[in-house]
């Protein structure tokens, strides 16, 4: 089993910045692919961004050039710099990790947190 704590939400004004982080503990061996997806009110959870374990990263178009995401694979963490956030960034964002023991694959979330881009 793996553990995924988020943290890092916040209100923040349109235009300004916050940075999620996103903490595996547990059985967080083979991890191969960490992530950010969100969930607006009364929509689907989408895609934000991913990073694999060799850094290959994956964004939204809606976030492209605004977010970036990282990982520090010794310690299982990933981040997500959110920049010249918009109102329409306000969700909740939830931390996601995919792992491969042997031919299985599994995957992981953590329990979100409130992000809120309002004036």
């Amino acid at each position: 089993q793996v553990q995924l704590v988020a943290s890092g939400g916040g209100l923040v004004q349109p235009g300004g910045s916050l940075r999620l982080s996103c903490a595996a503990s547990g059985s967080a061996f083979s991890i191969y692919r960490m992530g950010w997806y969100r969930q607006a009110p009364g929509k689907q959870r989408e895609l934000v961004a991913t990073i694999t374990s060799g850094g290959t990263t994956n964004y939204a178009d809606s976030v492209k050039g605004r977010f970036t995401i990282s990982r520090d694979n010794a310690k299982n963490t990933v981040y997500l710099q959110m920049n010249s956030l918009k109102p329409e960034d306000t969700a909740v964002y939830y931390c996601n990790a995919g792992q491969r023991l042997g031919a299985a694959e599994y995957d992981y979330w953590g329990q979100g947190t409130q992000v809120t881009v309002s004036s």
